[in-house]
């Protein structure tokens, strides 16, 4: 490969690849960061032309644009859900039987609630990339802010996984900077093959595109609109591009699949126990701040150490007792300072983490007005004039 045969070159050194004669270039402007340690875009000179190659800076282009359009066509995330992802959106989950899958956290975006893609080989492997291309020189990601255009305001620092440097300074990607990346390629792609001339390509393609492979492959459309985040199953139809009788058939089969593999004798009608069970459950899930997210016959598993549960939902109404709570938290921290607690120190602040950042996202739910889109009025027909 040209970049790594250029980078293995000192200054000056002439190489060949694939037949074609290379002298590696560094700048004035390049030595005076090599001085401040820091990295440099290769460049190449073509001997026979004299064209100086960027050959770095296009190799950096050519990988971002790739893990953008790669990562939306394997999750079906918005745009503005991709910027957001950080490394702390990677985990995993392992199933009874040992299985380890792993799942990408999708930050609250239209719906203002979280939710989990299982990741795809295909989706591990773009992800693994970016991370391996970000912490290739043994240090940790960057924490970077990010500036949310519909907040207004910079966020605390996050190991994003789309940055890059601007300069000297890393900075998270815009959702303009990942349509134009989009854009590029689309051009690109309609120079090889002219069909595609006159098309463009939006980041939202993408996640039609992985609604329809969904729903063609015979996931029931329901699962399809929780991994896309639709809270109306209506909104996801919209996005699939088949027909009616397609999602039919392919639900009916999936139906049929799943009751082979079932036992009878869990097809039969719930008894009283069972559905006196079913709303205890649910009955369960109301704890002091707000509402348990658990799924249904699953315990807690953070023994009701709700305020760093993931899956506590704050009501809005009880932002007065996070301000006590937090205060509590902040005495009991003072005091285990004093006396040295480290383990109970350590164990506080993550405790404060937690609180503080449930309070944000849930004042910012708050915030939010309600859209008014108003009454429609009836058209006024006393002036059109009569048909012949």
């Amino acid at each position: 490969m040209l970049l790594e045969r250029a980078n293995k070159a000192t200054e000056g050194e002439r190489f060949t690849h694939d037949g074609t004669d290379y002298r590696r270039v560094i700048t004035e402007a390049d030595r005076k960061l090599l001085r401040h340690g820091d990295a440099v875009p290769t460049r190449v000179l073509e001997e026979s032309s004299g064209q100086l190659i960027h050959i770095g800076t296009e190799e950096e282009t050519a990988f971002w644009e790739w893990a953008a359009v790669e990562t939306l066509r394997h999750s079906g995330v918005r745009v503005e859900e991709l910027v957001e992802l950080t490394h702390l959106s990677v985990r995993q989950y392992q199933r009874a039987n040992g299985e380890v899958i792993a799942l990408l956290v999708i930050a609250p975006s239209k719906t203002d609630r979280e939710r989990v893609i299982p990741m795809s080989a295909e989706l591990f492997h773009v992800v693994a990339s970016i991370i391996r291309r970000h912490t290739r020189t043994g240090r940790p990601i960057p924490l970077v802010s990010r500036y949310d255009p519909h907040d207004k305001e910079w966020g605390a620092p996050m190991p994003f996984l789309f940055q890059r440097q601007n300069g000297t300074t890393p900075a998270v990607f815009s959702t303009a900077a990942i349509q134009e990346m989009i854009n590029r390629r689309g051009q690109a792609l309609a120079e090889v093959h002219h069909g595609f001339r006159g098309l463009k390509f939006t980041p939202h393609d993408f996640r039609r595109i992985f609604a329809t492979e969904l729903v063609n492959s015979g996931l029931p459309i329901h699962i399809g609109a929780a991994l896309l985040g639709h809270l109306n199953i209506q909104t996801t139809r919209g996005y699939v591009a088949v027909f009616d009788e397609d999602v039919v058939r392919h639900y009916q089969e999936h139906l049929h699949r799943r009751r082979e593999v079932r036992p009878e004798g869990e097809y039969r009608d719930t008894t009283d126990q069972e559905w006196d069970e079913f709303e205890e459950h649910f009955d369960r899930r109301k704890v002091e701040l707000g509402s348990c997210g658990r799924p249904y016959g699953t315990p807690c598993q953070h023994e009701h150490a709700c305020i760093r549960c993931p899956m506590l939902h704050i009501n809005p109404k009880m932002l007065d007792r996070l301000e006590e709570l937090e205060a509590d938290l902040l005495a009991r921290l003072r005091r285990a300072q004093d006396e040295r607690w480290i383990g109970e120190v350590e164990g506080i602040n993550l405790t404060l983490t937690f609180l503080r950042s449930k309070r944000e996202e849930t004042q910012r739910r708050a915030r939010r007005p309600a859209v008014d889109l108003g009454i429609p009025k009836p058209r006024d027909t006393s002036s059109t004039p009569e048909a012949p």
